[in-house]
């Protein structure tokens, strides 16, 4: 039996997914044993050093718009706010919790685009953010 071919962009998803997965559990019990605000820190800069040394081994490019770059530095404040509430909310509560809430992150940029980016706003789309909902009510129970 042949193996299908997996597209890049499930590969990375499915990379992702599972890295994030672990990165919440590690997380909890990192904001556990120090501060969380501190464990924030220290996870970040570990990320950061990573992503960095991925340019240069990668071979990406250096150029820098100034939109681009405004517009990654915005999405760094935006990513640094979420890091470090995910470690302060894993320190008063339930990692079923608070990491079904935080991976909601996806409903959020859905309203963004249907609302200022011009996405279409669909039957299929309104209805797959409302089950979502009920997801992460049923699993906040």
């Amino acid at each position: 039996m042949e193996v299908p071919e997996v597209n890049a962009a499930v590969a990375f998803g499915l990379l992702t997914m599972v890295s994030w997965g672990i990165w919440i559990v590690v997380g909890n019990a990192a904001s556990e044993s120090i501060d969380p605000t501190t464990a924030a820190a220290i996870s970040y800069l570990v990320a950061a050093i990573l992503a960095v040394g991925y340019v240069f081994v990668s071979g990406a490019s250096l150029a820098i718009t100034p939109r681009g770059g405004a517009l990654a530095g915005v999405a760094g404040v935006f990513a640094g706010i979420g890091f470090v509430s995910m470690y302060i909310g894993l320190s008063r509560g339930s990692t079923t919790v608070v990491s079904t809430l935080g991976a909601m992150y996806f409903v959020v940029a859905a309203f963004i685009g249907m609302a200022v980016l011009g996405d279409e706003i669909t039957t299929t789309r309104v209805a797959g953010l409302l089950l979502a909902g009920v997801g992460v009510i049923l699993v906040a129970q």
